[in-house]
């Protein structure tokens, strides 16, 4: 039987004085319906994405079809999460800590399943972010082939590091809505010995987010909706074909200038448009930005207007792909 480590409320120092009701703990019935939540999503976790050799791309299909079709993890993201690393600075807060955003969909299915679980939690109420913390232990994958990434997270060493040595997942849980708004991998003392895995050397980086393999099979595969539309869906086609187009015209706007993995100009909520399948989860705030002239900004940071040719362009062909993209779900669902 899996050890699972009972609920602790942790009481925080508050920062200010006078705390307001939200940084209180919780009630006791609210803790617990908490803790079955997280005890079930490490369960199923465990379950779907089991303890295996880091590169079996058998266990991985597994765990990346079965945590994005209908499991209860998936149910429980909230439809925006916040990806990424612990802040390097010392007591910083969510707010301050540089996270990527993403749809519940793509860290579903192009992220989550880059870990292993082993079914042990810890759960503890946070009184300074009013928000239940969630350590779900894991391991993750390091020894695929890399074109089975969501993207090369080789292209920063400290990153493909961070990620490699990671023994767990912290997720944030808004106390509310039951919901997980952030998830952040780490590693941390006193965890499950076997979440250690052998240092790969990743192969370098060539400045190149996607690329054609020497079979001349584009990749990377999660990137082409590998994990989140089955292989047998009529959209595929469409999907890429109107993405290569609005592609070259989010280019002729400036947006990947800002908006890759290695984060330019460093925004502390970074949404990422360089693949087909990050950009399908971001399309609709993207066509609401560019309809409202929010986007891009200049070389200081100031929001700058587009000019009319670029701004139709990319209305354009972002109609183009979110439509696509809406069929694609449809289908999928079977509507």
């Amino acid at each position: 039987m899996r050890r699972l480590l009972r609920f602790a409320a942790v009481l925080g120092v508050l920062a200010l004085a006078g705390a307001s009701a939200a940084q209180s703990v919780p009630p006791a019935e609210d803790v617990r319906r908490v803790e079955r939540l997280v005890a079930t999503i490490a369960q199923e976790a465990a379950t779907l994405c089991p303890l295996a050799d880091p590169g079996d791309q058998g266990a991985l299909d597994r765990c990346r079809v079965a945590l994005f079709k209908d499991s209860y993890f998936k149910r429980s993201l909230a439809r925006i999460v916040l990806w990424g690393r612990p802040s390097p600075v010392a007591g910083a807060r969510l707010k301050d800590t540089q996270l990527t955003q993403f749809g519940a969909e793509v860290l579903s299915g192009l992220y989550l399943p880059m870990f292993m679980f082993n079914g042990r939690y810890q759960v503890t109420y946070d009184t300074t972010e009013a928000r239940y913390r969630a350590r779900l232990e894991g391991v993750f994958r390091n020894n695929l082939m890399p074109g089975q990434y969501p993207y090369p997270f080789w292209h920063d060493a400290k990153k493909w590091s961070d990620y490699e040595r990671a023994n767990g997942i912290t997720v944030w849980i808004d106390p509310y809505a039951s919901k997980i708004v952030v998830g952040q991998f780490s590693r941390q003392e006193g965890a499950d010995p076997r979440l250690n895995t052998a240092s790969r050397i990743p192969p370098a980086f060539d400045g190149k987010w996607m690329w054609v393999d020497d079979k001349g099979e584009p990749q990377p595969k999660p990137a082409l909706f590998v994990g989140l539309f089955r292989a047998d869906n009529p959209y595929l086609d469409q999907l890429q074909t109107t993405y290569k187009d609005l592609a070259l015209a989010m280019r002729n706007g400036t947006c990947n200038n800002c908006h890759v993995p290695d984060n330019p100009d460093k925004m502390k909520r970074l949404v990422l448009l360089q693949t087909p399948a990050h950009a399908a989860a971001e399309i609709s705030r993207v066509m609401a930005a560019v309809g409202s002239n929010r986007m891009p900004r200049d070389e200081i940071g100031l929001e700058k207007e587009l000019d009319a040719g670029t701004r139709a362009v990319l209305l354009k062909y972002g109609a183009a792909f979110e439509s696509t993209v809406k069929a694609a779900y449809a289908w999928e669902r079977g509507d």
